[in-house]
């Protein structure tokens, strides 16, 4: 009989709350305000890193683009805070009142389609999570019904990511080009730049990280989850066995996007301000680091990642800021190399195996309940 002890879901639930206990006390406990807004912006690339779990770790589909999807979510929430603060009496200065600065500067005279949808923050939380997953849903269509995969959908989403920034700097009157949306206020009508409010926004964005794993969880422990890892070992076995793996990979892309627009949201709502250098090649790169340090199979593993990287980002960065390019890609190959399956790779084979041992010795001389007199002595 298997010890319930050691039953995956019971050490999955564990190590949940030991993040929970981390992120919701621990770290509010020990740090000021600026530093836990600081882990707060950390904590909004985690999703990006979850979602990659599932992705890559799962389905063995990676993704160098996903800066698109955090960027757009970004930019969805951004455009909302941004018309919340340009109202015609705040920009009566303006040649035209009641529109963005940046588009009043381009001689642009009234506010465009698209923008329309985000004076309203109902649509704008469905667009938070819709617009990303709808790009990825038109991307995995083209590419995964063509069988285009590994390398080659790799390459596809970096140059997408390239182009997606090329675009919004290029448009400067409608996305305030290189400059990005700035000067954001408040969240229907909640003053978002107080010590207080981003207090607030850090716990929102925690609690929210935290239902995304446990989603995530659910995923993996379903069929679906296994269809997923079998497709990344055999896909030519599944696709003969009758599943169209095309769905299911276009679902497990998308739904990656949907988390990482989330996380841009919050990103937006903790910083302040978005601005295409979120969007490009090296944000793209640096979230599948974060996966990768924290190991592309654990859920728990990509967020300890996540907080790590960054951590020695800063501080790296203060001291040699034009170092840490080198510096990040150096980790990378070191993670790949040295311990392919990140820190949680190491817990499992290293850690995890001495403590067990180190409990079964402990253990080993104490009498069970339903042990009878010959085997207890």
């Amino acid at each position: 009989m298997q010890n319930p002890l050691n039953s995956p879901m019971r050490g999955q639930a564990i190590g949940l709350l030991i993040l929970a206990a981390l992120i919701l006390l621990i770290i509010p406990a020990v740090t000021d305000a600026f530093r836990l807004n600081l882990v707060g912006k950390y904590l909004t690339y985690a999703f990006v890193a979850v979602g990659l779990v599932l992705c890559w770790g799962s389905a063995g589909i990676l993704s160098l683009g996903q800066g698109i999807f955090f960027g757009l979510g970004g930019y969805c929430m951004a455009m909302f805070l941004k018309l919340e603060a340009s109202t015609p009496e705040a920009t009566a200065i303006q040649s035209t009142p009641g529109i963005p600065d940046f588009m009043d500067w381009n001689q642009v005279t009234e506010l465009p389609w698209f923008w329309q949808p985000f004076h309203s923050l109902p649509l704008t939380l469905i667009g938070i999570v819709a617009v990303p997953a709808a790009l990825a849903f038109v991307i995995g269509f083209a590419m995964f019904t063509r069988r285009v995969g590994g390398v080659y959908f790799a390459i596809i989403t970096q140059a997408i990511a390239a182009i997606l920034t090329i675009l919004i700097v290029g448009q400067q009157g409608y996305t305030g080009g290189v400059n990005g949306i700035t000067d954001l206020r408040t969240l229907a009508g909640f003053d978002i730049r107080g010590d207080g409010a981003k207090t607030i926004l850090y716990f929102i964005n925690a609690f929210l990280l935290l239902g995304a794993i446990v989603l995530c969880m659910l995923v993996r422990s379903s069929k679906l989850g296994r269809i997923l890892v079998a497709m990344r070992d055999k896909e030519d076995r599944v696709r003969f066995s009758g599943y169209d793996t095309a769905r299911f990979k276009i679902f497990v892309f998308t739904f990656a996007a949907a988390l990482a627009g989330i996380g841009g949201a919050m990103f937006t709502l903790q910083v302040g301000f978005m601005s295409p250098t979120l969007i490009g090649i090296v944000p793209s790169i640096e979230m599948v680091i974060f996966c990768a340090v924290g190991g592309r199979l654990s859920l728990l593993g990509a967020v300890y990642g996540t907080l790590l990287v960054n951590f020695a980002k800063t501080s790296f960065s203060e001291s040699f800021p034009e170092l840490w390019l080198f510096a990040m890609g150096a980790l990378f190959i070191g993670v790949t190399v040295a311990f392919p399956m990140g820190l949680a790779g190491l817990w499992t084979t290293h850690v995890e195996p001495l403590l067990k041992r180190l409990t079964g010795r402990r253990t080993a001389g104490i009498v069970t309940p339903d042990a009878t007199p010959s085997t207890a002595k």
